[in-house]
């Protein structure tokens, strides 16, 4: 496994810790679908949340949450349809919002973390 590979999935841990002690529960990680992938899915009261994570060493070719451009941003919410779609129960009744967090640093359990809510 690729050393990028290893750093994406830590920050990916560190961000669903993160919402989690932010009264977040994590409710599906790493959900595949034909148009690609959703890193986290979470709820709070009212609120389903798709969250995406850019993990980065650091910001020498810049932030992390740069790369979510438009087309990505687009992206994201066709696949917060298509996960809406396949989990009719845990959606029904739900604002659906989309964050992206950015863990920034070489040992993501430490590394700086930014949580961008309703950023897309």
């Amino acid at each position: 496994m690729a050393a990028k590979d290893d750093l994406g999935r830590a920050g990916e841990q560190r961000a669903a810790e993160h919402l989690a002690a932010n009264g977040y529960q994590v409710i599906d990680r790493n959900w595949r679908c034909a148009q690609g992938e959703v890193d986290i899915v979470a709820t709070m009261p009212g609120m389903l949340v798709v969250v995406e994570v850019k993990t980065r060493r650091s910001v020498a070719f810049g932030h992390p949450l740069e790369a979510i451009d438009a087309r990505k941003a687009t992206r994201l919410w066709r696949l917060a349809a298509a996960w809406i779609a396949a989990h009719p129960q845990e959606a029904r009744g739900r604002r659906l919002r989309l964050d992206a967090i950015a863990v920034i640093g070489s040992e993501p359990a430490t590394a700086d973390l930014e949580h961008l809510e309703d950023a897309l």
